[in-house]
Formats: structure tokens, sequence, C-alpha cells
């Protein structure tokens, strides 16, 4: 008798999102008492252990529903906390770049509202696409608090992030019922609207 082997959902890359869910008002809370030497730090590590649990649950696979639902949300609070730093301590660098961000932010918000208004909740599709753009405006987001802004890689960052985000809307118009890691427009076509 084979017995299908069920994941737990208490495992290391759940506890890593954890943690980046737990670390966002303490995050806030630096931003806003202007410490941005910690903040810088500490928003480094959340977009590190964003990386590691992904790979972890991939590697040795973790993935759960509950986890992917808390990356999603764990993503979207180190994005407001991203954006927020970036308000707050990196305007200037940004100044004559800032429409590209506001885009951004509203393909964003858009696929999340909606998403909240059709289904019920927020999407988790850990898209192929989404996992990349996350991996270049982490690099973004990092060397921008590490050492500084730097144009080609924001444009970048941004451009691939309309993308996905598109990607992401078109997904959610077509699917009748939301589900976890689609992988992509293509792979959703494949699989059906189910």
């Amino acid at each position: 008798m084979e017995k299908s082997a069920k994941v737990s959902n208490w495992n290391l890359p759940n506890a890593i999102s954890l943690y980046r869910l737990l670390s966002f008002p303490f995050l806030l809370y630096l931003i806003f008492a202007g410490n941005e030497s910690l903040f810088a730090i500490m928003l480094c590590i959340n977009l590190v252990s964003d990386a590691v649990d992904g790979l972890i649950a991939r590697l040795f696979k973790l993935q759960t529903e509950l986890g992917a639902r808390l990356d999603s949300m764990a993503d979207w609070g180190t994005y407001i906390l991203a954006f927020t730093g970036i308000y707050q301590f990196k305007m200037d660098d940004h100044a004559d770049h800032f429409w590209l961000l506001y885009v951004f932010i509203g393909l964003i918000v858009s696929y999340n509202l909606f998403s909240l208004l059709k289904f019920g909740r927020m999407p988790s599709l850990h898209m192929y696409s989404t996992k990349i753009g996350g991996y270049i405006q982490g690099i973004y987001f990092f060397g921008l608090f590490a050492f500084g802004f730097n144009t080609p890689i924001f444009y970048i960052a941004m451009l691939w992030g309309w993308m996905s985000s598109l990607e992401e809307i078109i997904i959610l118009i077509y699917l009748k019922k939301l589900r976890s890691n689609v992988k992509g427009l293509y792979w959703v076509l494949q699989e059906g609207r189910g």
C-alpha cells in the first residue's frame, strides 16, 4: 500500500514567510522613526529570506497552500515596506523616474483588488515571471538601500514588474476558480479555466 506524503504546514519555508510577516510592523516603525540604516539592514534580510524560503520549499518539496498564501502576504508586505522606504528615504534618487514606480504600484494594487472582488481573497499565483521579477526587484531594492540608486536596474525591475503584473491580471480574468502556483499564462491556457 502506497501512502502519499503530506507536507506539514509547520516547516522551515513557512516559518521564514511568517517571520517576514511578523517583522512588518517593526520595519514600518523604523521607517517612521527615520532609522534608515537599521531599516535598510532589516529590509535586505527580508529580501534575502524571500529568495531562501522559496528555494528551500522547492528543493525539499515543502510547498503547501498555506505557504503559498503566507509567501504572497509577506511579499505584499515587503513591497509596501520597500515603496514606503523609498518614499521616506530615497525620493530624491527617484525624482525623474518616479512615474515608473507609480505605474508598477498601480498594477500591483489592481490585480490584488480584482482578485479580492472576484474570488474573495488575494492571489498566490507564483508565476515564473513573478518569481523572476521578484528577484530582479529584490536586487534593485537591495542595491538601492545598500549601495544607492542604479538607473538601468530600476528600469529593468519596473518594466519586468509591469509585464508580470499584466500577465497576472490576464490570468485572473481568465480563471473561473482561483488557484495557487499556476506557473504562467501559457500553462493556465494549457490546463483550462478550471
